[in-house]
């Protein structure tokens, strides 16, 4: 699918500005967090089938046999699922990210149930604050079910698109994402509706027209 066919070349530009806007502040948030810079690449937009995720994952996410990603569906007039999809072992490197910062108060945790914790909170702050954003700038309020975190799993069945309408459309709004101190990294896509998509478009023009 060419994302000509969604989006025109101007509703992509503003859509990568919102982009930039929107991963700026979570990129803030996360450093609030874990206290450390977050390095954000030049934000890339593509429109895919939902069904083909798997293979551009498999193509974009280092060692993709074993990743790790937070899924958080959202409502509002713009609705669907915000994926956050982690490179294999960043649930660990976060947990000791963490652990330097907190203290060695949570050690006696098990590492699974530390790492399970760490991808959910960091995930909420990055979903939250990415899609919180562009919406809010879009005029329109989302609210979000509780965060659902896989840890360490095959790209094809960590991504079960089976679950998925197969008509729905995936908006890849990808912007790879690196902790200066840690090596973590991956990036964020939403699945969304034709009627969402809709919304959007309609979003995006009325957005323009408050600079014209």
């Amino acid at each position: 699918m060419d994302i000509q066919e969604v989006l025109t070349g101007e509703e992509t530009e503003i859509l990568q500005e919102l982009m930039n806007i929107a991963f700026g502040k979570s990129a803030a948030d996360l450093a609030q967090v874990i206290d450390t810079y977050v390095v954000l690449s030049v934000p890339f937009i593509k429109v895919m089938q939902v069904t083909d995720l798997p293979e551009y994952v498999k193509g974009h996410v280092r060692d993709y046999n074993k990743i790790s990603l937070v899924e958080q569906k959202f409502w509002g007039r713009f609705r669907g699922d915000a994926i956050l999809i982690f490179s294999s072992g960043s649930g660990k490197e976060l947990v000791k990210m963490l652990q330097h910062e907190d203290g060695a108060g949570c050690e006696s945790d098990p590492i699974d149930i530390l790492e399970s914790e760490t991808l959910m909170e960091v995930g909420n702050i990055l979903i939250g604050a990415c899609v919180g954003r562009i919406t809010e700038l879009l005029k329109d309020v989302v609210t979000y079910t509780p965060p659902v975190v896989v840890v360490e799993r095959n790209y094809y069945d960590a991504i079960a698109v089976n679950h998925f309408d197969p008509d729905k459309t995936a908006i890849v709004l990808k912007t790879d994402f690196t902790f200066k101190e840690g090596d973590v990294s991956g990036f964020l896509f939403l699945v969304t509706s034709n009627e969402s998509i809709k919304w959007l478009k309609e979003a995006l023009r009325l957005f323009l027209e408050q600079y014209e």
